[in-house]
């Protein structure tokens, strides 16, 4: 039997607008986490969405750009060394507000309701509502999670350009065998979360390698 689709259920229990908030990135070792906060029209809602991580590539692309083009958006990225200085935790809330603040200057107000997914909320002055497993639950923010995974896909697929050591064409920057071998390979690049324990450990070889006598990091 198919699993349930996420549906507007949560969206009509709250004051209109309503957005959506969910966030792409909080487990990788490299690159940001970005944050999307999503306002879905109402009418011509595009059919099909769902969790991103249900969805293949073409499929999330397609709806990405659907979204895009009828619904409002807000988007918030931290960078590596952010999430280094906050932690991963409240660096998602930043990204989680930035996305948020950024969909108030789309819209032109704040939005009556934030749903987002999880079980926590940034610490802001919206009223929100943190829903476990939202993005299967809550069409919002199910739209929000596609725009965020999108996102945060292009913008390491741009890293992978200047970076190809890594494989974050295909890996996205998550612990993938290929992307550990490069990192005790070739060490880390500025991109890297250093905080994240592979990439520290990574990070310590290749200061100790740097700092022996001989050039070379063995006992």
């Amino acid at each position: 039997m198919a699993s349930p689709r996420p549906s507007l259920r949560h969206e009509k229990l709250c004051l209109a607008p309503v957005a959506g908030v969910d966030e792409a990135g909080r487990g990788p070792l490299a690159g940001p986490v970005v944050a999307a906060a999503v306002i879905l029209p109402a009418r011509g809602i595009p059919r099909g969405i769902n969790d991103s991580k249900k969805l293949p590539a073409a499929e999330r692309l397609r709806l990405y750009d659907r979204l895009r083009g009828c619904a409002l958006v807000g988007i918030g990225v931290v960078e590596a060394d952010e999430i280094d200085r906050l932690n991963i935790y409240w660096a998602t809330m930043k990204a989680m507000t930035l996305a948020v603040e950024a969909l108030v200057g789309v819209a032109g107000c704040a939005p009556g309701h934030v749903l987002v997914d999880g079980n926590r909320l940034p610490k802001w002055g919206f009223d929100a509502t943190p829903i476990v497993k939202g993005d299967a639950i809550s069409l919002s923010i199910a739209a929000a999670s596609i725009i965020a995974k999108h996102t945060r896909d292009t913008i390491m697929l741009a890293h992978a350009e200047a970076y190809p050591y890594y494989g974050w064409h295909a890996n996205k920057g998550y612990g993938a065998p290929d992307h550990l071998r490069a990192l005790r390979d070739h060490g880390p690049c500025p991109l890297h979360r250093r905080s994240f324990r592979p990439v520290a450990e990574a990070f310590a070889k290749s200061e100790s390698f740097a700092s022996h006598p001989s050039g070379c990091a063995c006992g």
